[in-house]
This record gives structure tokens, C-alpha cells and sequence, in this order.
């Protein structure tokens, strides 16, 4: 997966906003100040994409495919991060960050959540 196309996967939601977190090296994409996404690299250097994902699917999932692993430094439950070397397919990674908006921008206010939408 090209790195150009996973961030543009990730700046194309509503709302979506971009920083970099010196600490972490890496580029985080949140919706109503909230991460949904995050691009970086794990110990081994090997290039990872971290998202939200409910936990029941986070399993079948790892339980599917090499790729797939708990959330690197992130909550184990309710995070998975994709290596980007493996043989994952675009329409895997934009659904599952598709996935991951979702259920951050779901758990956003009413309020929020409108105010994100009227801004589009």
C-alpha cells in the first residue's frame, strides 16, 4: 500500500483533520479532535497503519490475516494496526478506516457530530 493513497483514504472523511506527533513520528488523522487513524512505524521499522476497529471484528480479523495485529501501543482491544507490506487490498484498508471514522464519529456529541457535518 502506497502511503500517498492510505493518507488520502484518511483525509477524505468529513471532519478529518491532520497532525504530527513528534514523539511518535508519526501522522495521526482525527475527526471532533479524536484519532481515528494513525501512520507510523512499529519497532522493527515495519510501516503500520493503526485504527479503531470494534472488538469482536478486530479478532476475526487478526485471526485472518498475518497482517493484522493488536494495536501497536495502542488499546489492544479496540485498536489493530495493518502492516503496510503485507498483502492487504486498498479496498481492505478503506473500508477498514471507513470503519474506524465511524465509530469514532459516532461516539462524538450530537452536537459535534452535526457542526462536523454542516462544515462539508
Amino acid at each position: 500500500m502506497e502511503l500517498t493513497q492510505l493518507k488520502t483514504m484518511c483525509q477524505e472523511h468529513p471532519g478529518s483533520t491532520f497532525d504530527f506527533q513528534e514523539d511518535w513520528q508519526a501522522d495521526r488523522y482525527m475527526v471532533g479532535g479524536k484519532m481515528f487513524a494513525m501512520i507510523g512505524e512499529n519497532k522493527e521499522g515495519t510501516p503500520i497503519l493503526s485504527v479503531k476497529c470494534d472488538p469482536n471484528r478486530s479478532e476475526v480479523l487478526r485471526l485472518e490475516y498475518n497482517e493484522i495485529n493488536p494495536g501497536y501501543y495502542m488499546n489492544k482491544t479496540h485498536w489493530i494496526s495493518i502492516s503496510l507490506n503485507g498483502e492487504i487490498s486498498a479496498d481492505m484498508f478503506h473500508e477498514l478506516i471507513a470503519h474506524s471514522y465511524q465509530l469514532v464519529f459516532s461516539g462524538l456529541t450530537k452536537k459535534a457530530q452535526r457542526d462536523i457535518l454542516e462544515e462539508c
